[in-house]
């Protein structure tokens, strides 16, 4: 099959890239770059080093005997996508290729915009080009469980039957994204569903959930493949950026009382879904919806988990409660149904504490990379209501 992969030097774009790449399909990558960039620009860097992607696809076609070509360029630049597609004429496409902090697209207008630019009119270009040049092929789109929100009802995995006046019809479930960025990824999914109802597209949208680790098959026993692995406060996400503290020494950041609850799968499940949803794509016309997380964690919970986990292994640990950047309810019902996948047949990597402590070993060998400076959270949703705003 023919896959192109959007974003494919990102986190997770290139471990996927590899796995494709190893099952003897041929794959693709378009980057530009752009969240080593923001990294950068923030005062942090991935915490494993990790080579230029061209470097990254030398030693990959050394280790597997296979090449991956790769596009530099912007998504959001409409002629340089539509020409990458008309090339590649892709049988399926995975897009990663998105601003994906919420953090960060709440630093400022700028940023804001920025977030909101790169990302909805990126896959505005993406449907039009598929539309152009590959209407067969099947979009796989990574989105996220924060465009749900915090409702207080079981949320389903993207539609839901409602009955009004005695009428009923299967709608899109409602959303209340949570960030500016989660706003962009709304937008993203109001879109895909337009073209798939309007040109006839297929797409299937994966709103997934914290994802953690740093390992994939591929990736693991050649440092020159491993995929980047960020701890700061606006791309490392809230298990990544625990386990990075406990092994330097750094309080686990927990946001307010700590009592958030999240759906967390680990990088490699992550790695299977996507596959799953490119080898069982959704029918033409069709805008499927896919709940991509295994479990679900309080932010507390997996701050106990950690510190029990560093500690068995000679860490001390103390946990730390910070005033709560974000705005968002700390005490909430959270019920998200995800079957979907479980059904295709993904076999979930639950989270437990030898998980954690392999986690904590891996990080051990690059400890001496971390940027202390860049952890604690200073971006602030409702700056008006910060500490030093109120002081």
């Amino acid at each position: 099959m023919r896959v192109l992969i959007l974003g494919g030097d990102g986190y997770l774009g290139w471990p996927t890239a590899l796995r494709f790449s190893a099952r003897g399909h041929e794959v693709s990558v378009v980057d530009n770059f752009s969240r080593r960039r923001w990294v950068r620009d923030a005062g942090s860097g991935s915490l494993t080093p990790i080579a230029d992607l061209e470097d990254r696809i030398d030693a990959w076609e050394q280790v597997s005997g296979k090449r991956i070509p790769s596009y530099v360029g912007a998504i959001e630049d409409g002629d340089f996508l539509d020409e990458v597609v008309a090339e590649t004429r892709p049988e399926a496409v995975i897009h990663y290729g998105q601003q994906a902090s919420a953090p960060y697209s709440m630093i400022s207008r700028e940023t804001a915009v920025e977030t909101q630019y790169a990302n909805t009119i990126g896959n505005l270009n993406l449907l039009f080009a598929m539309r152009d040049h590959v209407p067969d092929a099947h979009l796989v789109k990574l989105g996220t469980m924060g465009e749900y929100g915090q409702p207080n009802i079981d949320i389903e995995e993207g539609y839901i039957e409602i009955e009004h006046k005695g009428r009923k019809d299967n709608l899109p479930f409602p959303k209340l994204p949570g960030s500016l960025y989660h706003c962009a990824k709304v937008h993203d999914s109001t879109n895909i569903h337009f073209a798939c109802r309007t040109w006839g597209l297929r797409a299937t949208d994966l709103n997934q959930g914290v994802v953690y680790g740093i390992e994939s098959d591929e990736t693991a026993g050649d440092e020159r493949l491993l995929t980047r692995f960020d701890y700061d406060e606006l791309f490392g996400t809230v298990l990544n950026r625990f386990c990075l503290q406990a092994v330097i020494g750094h309080p686990l950041t927990v946001y307010g009382a700590g009592q958030q609850i999240r759906g967390f799968l680990n990088i490699r499940d992550t790695l299977a879904c996507v596959e799953l949803a490119v080898t069982n794509p959704a029918p033409v016309g069709e805008f499927r919806v896919f709940n991509q997380f295994t479990e679900h964690f309080s932010v507390m919970q997996l701050a106990g988990l950690v510190k029990g986990a560093a500690e068995h292994l000679g860490y001390t640990v103390e946990i730390q409660h910070y005033d709560n950047p974000r705005v968002e309810k700390e005490e909430h019902y959270y019920n998200p149904i995800h079957t979907k996948l479980l059904d295709l047949g993904l076999e979930p990597t639950l989270l437990g504490e030898e998980l954690v402590e392999s986690l904590l070993h891996t990080i051990e060998r690059y400890k001496g990379n971390a940027i202390e400076s860049s952890i604690d959270p200073r971006t602030r949703w409702n700056p008006a209501k910060s500490p030093a705003a109120q002081a």
